[in-house]
């Protein structure tokens, strides 16, 4: 019975934290660090400051664990990139599709963490740089491979990652600008999917191997 009691409570506590995070990713996204403060989040989240102060005592650990949530999916869906069993097209595919994904149900999150990278990652520097790039390095060696063996065409791996990053990841950062061209309040379902369509494109078309001129045709 006991045990019953601490496996509630934790679930309880994991709920309430879950929720807390929630809303502070939105507060942290609007207003940035400096402009974000606790009682915000709290009374956003229906807490009193004091008992949020509970879950998560600074304003930086409240950040550390939005940032470290946005952090962990991110790297999930990079850790199929490394997949050098499979065929680049389809890799590269699946994962230009991930990272729209995340752009279409987790705005807020990407803006929180495009806005800590664009501010030169002072709080946040350290864990992108244990983190994030030993995985980017060997999903890099993966694409060396994949050109060595001649499945994709010679071409600057890591310039590759970061222009569809840039590209994916507009349409959380940037939503709000490619709305009022549109001249509608948000993106759409189907602006994802056209999105979509035009990334993958052009991806397939930067790694495609050019096919040798067929017999008679090469001058």
């Amino acid at each position: 019975m006991p045990t019953v009691k601490i496996n509630r409570r934790l679930l309880n506590r994991d709920k309430l934290e879950a929720e807390i995070t929630a809303e502070a990713v939105r507060v942290f996204a609007e207003c940035g660090y400096e402009g974000t403060s606790i009682a915000t989040v709290a009374e956003n989240a229906g807490l009193s400051k004091q008992n949020l102060m509970y879950y998560f005592p600074t304003k930086q650990s409240l950040y550390q664990r939005v940032l470290d949530e946005v952090l962990d999916d991110w790297l999930a869906r990079m850790e199929s990139l490394a997949a050098a069993d499979q065929e680049p097209r389809e890799v590269l595919r699946t994962y230009v599709q991930a990272k729209l994904k995340f752009s279409r149900e987790n705005p807020w999150a990407s803006r929180v963490y495009a806005m800590e990278v664009i501010s030169g990652a002072p709080l946040y520097g350290g864990q992108i740089q244990n983190r994030v790039v030993p995985l980017v390095r060997k999903d890099i060696e993966v694409f060396e491979r994949w050109i060595s063996e001649g499945k994709m065409a010679p071409l600057n791996a890591t310039h590759l990652l970061f222009a569809i990053w840039a590209m994916t990841q507009s349409y959380a950062d940037f939503s709000a600008q490619m709305a009022l061209v549109l001249n509608r309040k948000q993106l759409t379902k189907k602006d994802f999917d056209d999105a979509e369509k035009v990334i993958v494109d052009m991806v397939l078309a930067a790694i495609s191997v050019p096919q040798p001129p067929a017999d008679g045709d090469g001058r």
